[in-house]
Formats: C-alpha cells, sequence, structure tokens
C-alpha cells in the first residue's frame, strides 16, 4: 500500500469514507511511532555506517586504503575504498545501506504525496513525479553502487555512482525550486522555515563539494602531490553526509506524522 499523506475522513465506526481503513483503526494498530523518531533512526545507520568504516580503515587497513597510482603518502581513503574494499566495513555498509533503503523509498512516495499539494495550484504536478523518480533512481543507485563495489565491478559501481550524483543533485535543487514557488516565507511554521534553510544550505554545501572532489581528482592523476587524494576523498565524505542532512529535513517537514505498523493492512502514513 502505498503511503498517505493527507488524513482521510473518519466515520463513527473508525473506517473512512471510502470503506477503507481509516484512521480511527490505525489508532487501534498494533505499533504506532513518531515519523521523526524513525526518521533519526533510519539515517543513522548510514552515518554510522560510513563512519565506521573510513574509521575502521585507517586504524586496520591504512595503508592498503591510502594507496594510489602515484604512489605518494595520503591519510583518508576514498569513499569507495572505505565503504568497499575490505571487510567488515563492506558488510556494516550494506548491511545500513539495505535496512534502511525500505523506509527511504516509502518517504519518496511520501513526498510525491507532499510536493502533490504544494504544486496542486501551478499547475506543475509533473514536478512532484519527476523528483519522485529521481529519488528513487538516487537511492537504487546507492543500493547498487553498495552491492557491486569498486574492487569486483568497477563499470557497475562507477555506473551507479555517476547515477547517484547527478540524481541526488538534480533532486535536491528541484525541491527547493517547488518549495521556492509554492510557499512564501510568512506563511510557513517554524519547523518548515527551519527545514527549507537547511535544504538550501546543505544543497550549496553538496554542489560545492562535488565540485572541489572533481579538482582535487583531477590535480591528483595530474600532479600526483601527497596529500591531493585525501582532500579528494574529505569531499566525498562532505558530499555524502551533506545529501544524508538534505534529507533527514524530512523531520521537520512531516513533524506531527505518525507511522503506524499493522498485521493486516501494513505500513500507513498519517499527518496527525
Amino acid at each position: 500500500m502505498l503511503p498517505q499523506y493527507e488524513r482521510l475522513p473518519v466515520d463513527p465506526d473508525g473506517s473512512d469514507a471510502g470503506g477503507g481503513v481509516g484512521n480511527g483503526t490505525l489508532r487501534r494498530s498494533t505499533f504506532r511511532i513518531r515519523f521523526g523518531k524513525l526518521a533519526v533512526a533510519t539515517v543513522m545507520l548510514p552515518v554510522a555506517g560510513f563512519l565506521f568504516c573510513v574509521i575502521w580503515s585507517l586504524l586496520y587497513n591504512f595503508e592498503q586504503a591510502n594507496a594510489t597510482h602515484c604512489l605518494v603518502y595520503n591519510f583518508l581513503p576514498s569513499l569507495s575504498a572505505a565503504i568497499g574494499n575490505y571487510q567488515p566495513q563492506r558488510f556494516v555498509w550494506q548491511f545500513s545501506v539495505l535496512f534502511h533503503a525500505p523506509f527511504r523509498y516509502a518517504i519518496a512516495f511520501l513526498y510525491k504525496n507532499h510536493h502533490l499539494t504544494l504544486l496542486s495550484r501551478k499547475h506543475r504536478k509533473e514536478w512532484a513525479y519527476l523528483a519522485c523518480i529521481l529519488n528513487i533512481i538516487e537511492l537504487s543507485s546507492l543500493v547498487g553502487l553498495s552491492l557491486w563495489t569498486s574492487s569486483n565491478n568497477y563499470e557497475i559501481h562507477k555506473f551507479c555512482f555517476s547515477a547517484f550524483v547527478i540524481c541526488s543533485i538534480v533532486y535536491m535543487h528541484l525541491v527547493v525550486l517547488i518549495n521556492r514557488l509554492t510557499r512564501a516565507d510568512e506563511m510557513l511554521t517554524l519547523a518548515e522555515r527551519k527545514s527549507l534553510r537547511f535544504k538550501r544550505r546543505l544543497l550549496l554545501v553538496n554542489v560545492a563539494s562535488i565540485l572541489f572532489a572533481v579538482y582535487f581528482f583531477v590535480r591528483h592523476n595530474n600532479h600526483c602531490e601527497p596529500g591531493i587524494y585525501s582532500l579528494f576523498a574529505l569531499s566525498e565524505y562532505v558530499f555524502v553526509y551533506s545529501n544524508i542532512g538534505f534529507h533527514m529535513t524530512a523531520y521537520w517537514d512531516f513533524i506531527k506524522a505518525n507511522v503506524y505498523f499493522h498485521w493486516r493492512t501494513g505500513i500507513h502514513f498519517s499527518s496527525v
């Protein structure tokens, strides 16, 4: 069942007007959790997983993880080396990505409904569907580059990484644009204002980090200077965490929402 953002009308007997499962039934479901708590728990998986991979690589695979064709000193492993070349880092990263992915897919459809509501008066509903498609491709590419690492299938890993970078940047731009066109600052709640402010800042950080990454990567390949590849790796880290932070703004966008787990009808989202 696709997640629902808007509250359904409820009859006194607890069923919705269309004869389905209403919020009254959902409130009697087996388990309910605040969306914000689940969002924090979900985002902490890749945050902690990636941090573990980097620290473990520095402690136990320092020489191998920092080695490049230039044979110069580096002090930070690249993203691909940290998450995919060694164990247990590969297992930890794959577990964190695969475990958090189902909830991220559900949020993509939740945002689709949210953006459709925002764009209903602008006659640009196709933007909501485009944003949803970009979000799904971004997440699927993240899953792909995690399963096919640079050490066991470089071509697939490179394709997934490129798709992840392109789709994530375009998606972030589109989401900021949708909010700019449909929402006036004076009409926003405090949480919505905070969400939009962080979206704009994290978008700038994200774009800047990938530009720095390209610069340091080209400079490393052309000049083989010590430490430059580590600056490329650091730029990758900033890109990853700014991307995670951007998606974490869902906490403020749906701050009053609840997630219901019902043994018969599955997972539901409610705006209250």
